[in-house]
């Protein structure tokens, strides 16, 4: 029923599209998704994880799960608390996380804000290369009110030559704030 009501909003309502599906086989993958320039973008996430019904996830400081604040309701969404204690850095920590769960699709923001960046943090290459799972490029496309779901990519170690192929499946998308966005010019 939910999911008939988030197609109706999105589809409908909204007049956004959907393409490209996500394979429910990968149960395992950091979703690199681009470009993130409004808060808009999270509940595009929302939407698209409802209607392609498929557990979705994200990471937050482990002190927001804490009562009172909305522990119960991030969990819920697909939050995992993030624990750095023991000298754990930020990618080994998320990494780490992967271990533990069944089922875990990672969603990270490459760009780390919501202002204009002219590089990728590299966070979310290495946390896929650690957790030896796949990255499946994400993008939310205003331009053309899309979200656009990519094949999963196996990192192999050589960050530039990865980006340069994932960056293709960005190419010509913009952010619901262009001016914002980390944009991939068509060549």
């Amino acid at each position: 029923m939910k999911a008939q009501l988030y197609k109706w909003i999105f589809f409908k309502i909204m007049g956004w599209k959907i393409v490209g599906s996500i394979n429910p086989e990968i149960k395992k993958c950091v979703m690199m998704v681009l470009p993130h320039t409004s808060a808009h973008d999270f509940y595009l996430g929302i939407f698209t994880r409802g209607i392609v019904g498929l557990e979705m996830n994200f990471v937050a400081k482990k002190e927001l799960f804490r009562f009172p604040f909305f522990g119960a309701y991030f969990k819920y969404m697909g939050g995992a608390p993030l624990d750095r204690s023991g000298g754990l850095n930020k990618v080994d920590s998320i990494a780490a996380i992967f271990d533990t769960k069944e089922t875990f699709r990672l969603a990270v923001a490459p760009e780390g804000t919501r202002n204009y960046v002219s590089e990728l943090k590299t966070g979310f290459y290495y946390i896929a290369l650690k957790a030896n799972v796949p990255i499946l490029p994400v993008a939310f496309d205003f331009g053309n009110k899309e979200v656009k779901l990519g094949l999963p990519f196996q990192p192999t170690g050589n960050y530039e030559a990865d980006l340069a192929f994932l960056k293709n499946h960005f190419i010509g998308v913009k952010g619901k704030v262009p001016s914002k966005g980390f944009y991939v010019p068509a060549n």
